[in-house]
């Protein structure tokens, strides 16, 4: 009797806490719904009527299950146009590729890769275009390389990869290389042992008319590369450089 009287009293605690655990998760998810059809309110023009609210609350709770469904699908059709333009840019197709980052950027509007990747296509297409009828296009498409590598920057300041090809853009295609400078810079603080970020550096450097800097980077390239091509380079450069320092 005993026995039995112990197991129903076990039974109904189970009860108990199972109601309580119900009755939470209703509560959160009726205060979730209550804000999300608040905020949908909020930015509609004049606000919206509490009537309005009430309704948008039924409504996100009869269709939240869709709602969600809906949000993982649009994610996941994001990452198919970007390994769609990644593909496309592995064949050289750019053009195609920018239509395809562009789709991937409408559904992740917050990965930097996206940027990143959407700089090499545009930086390429504009390198592609040629004669003097093509100018503003040629334009058109570097703008649109810079802005894609500055976002992607913006979006993680650690991203090195946009640093380096923003560089690349404005040490050799549009005659800035003072704009390169605290790009590489900074890559360098984070990598500093990117022998190609250096090359950039030190002939933005020269270009500059920084000479003095620009021979310390290379002898730093001279030092932390085993690569004996690369001390040649390097090595070479200097020279060049100090045949005119010293003229």
């Amino acid at each position: 009797m005993n026995k039995l009287k112990e197991v129903l009293i076990g039974l109904l605690i189970v009860i108990v806490i199972g109601s309580l655990v119900i009755l939470v998760y209703r509560s959160q998810s009726g205060r979730v719904n209550r804000e999300l059809a608040k905020r949908i309110a909020e930015v509609s023009p004049k606000g919206g009527p509490p009537e309005t609210i009430e309704g948008l609350r039924q409504a996100i709770a009869i269709y939240e299950e869709q709602i969600e469904r809906n949000v993982r699908e649009g994610a996941q059709t994001g990452i198919y146009w970007k390994i769609l333009g990644i593909r496309l840019a592995d064949k050289g197709m750019h053009n195609d590729a920018l239509h395809a980052f562009e789709r991937a950027i409408y559904y992740n509007t917050d990965e930097p890769v996206l940027y990143y990747l959407t700089g090499i296509s545009a930086a390429t297409v504009a390198k592609s275009i040629v004669g003097f009828s093509g100018n503003a296009q040629r334009e058109h498409f570097n703008s649109l390389s810079e802005n894609a590598y500055l976002r992607a920057i913006d979006l993680d300041n650690t991203y090195t990869r946009p640093m380096y090809g923003l560089s690349i853009l404005y040490v050799f295609e549009l005659d800035r290389p003072q704009d390169a400078v605290p790009h590489l810079e900074r890559l360098l603080s984070i990598q500093s042992s990117n022998i190609d970020a250096m090359f950039v550096l030190a002939r933005a450097y020269f270009m500059t008319e920084r000479y003095k800097q620009a021979i310390e980077v290379y002898d730093k390239i001279i030092t932390g590369s085993k690569d004996k091509k690369v001390q040649a380079e390097a090595l070479n450069n200097i020279d060049i450089i100090q045949g005119l320092y010293y003229e």
